[in-house]
């Protein structure tokens, strides 16, 4: 994808990044696997595959200084993991998503909704506080998992 290449190197150099081969496949890692959700150590297996001499070192670090000037998201879903993302390019860019993560089979699915918004504006209204991030987590059944349950219980 000569296109993303392109994308990446400049977003990098914007956020005054050395432009590595390494930093390039792991944005390519990411763009490849919208909602994966994946962690440091499946970002490293899925980079070495082309990059054998990468590091596993090297990707926590990469990822790290990326998710701290916001290039890509981090964020965890209480599983014990880190998790990471690449957000929207920049001409797509609207506003945050979101997770819904299934208690029963753990797929994690992404939504947006502007609800949000109009909260932070009352807290800042109510109460003079600033929002400028946000993360929202929802934890329930998928549907998959909730029709497995109501078959199961038609059985019995």
């Amino acid at each position: 994808m000569p296109d993303n290449q392109e994308y990446f190197k400049v977003l990098l150099k914007k956020n005054g990044l050395k432009v590595t081969t390494q930093r390039i496949a792991i944005l390519e890692v990411l763009q490849n696997r919208p909602g994966c959700h994946l962690t440091a150590e499946e970002i490293y297996d899925c980079v070495k595959e082309e990059h054998a001499d990468i590091g596993l070192a090297t990707v926590y670090r990469t990822v790290q200084l990326m998710s701290e000037l916001n290039v890509i998201d981090r964020f965890r879903l209480d599983d014990g993991y880190v998790r990471y993302e690449i957000g929207k390019m920049e001409a797509e860019k609207t506003h945050h998503h979101h997770h819904l993560v299934c208690l029963n089979c753990g797929r994690v699915f992404a939504f947006e909704d502007d609800m949000l918004e109009s909260l932070e504006g009352k807290i800042q209204e109510s109460m003079g506080f600033s929002v400028v991030d946000h993360e929202v987590k929802l934890f329930g059944y998928c549907e998959g998992c909730q029709k497995k349950q109501a078959a199961k219980q038609q059985k019995e």
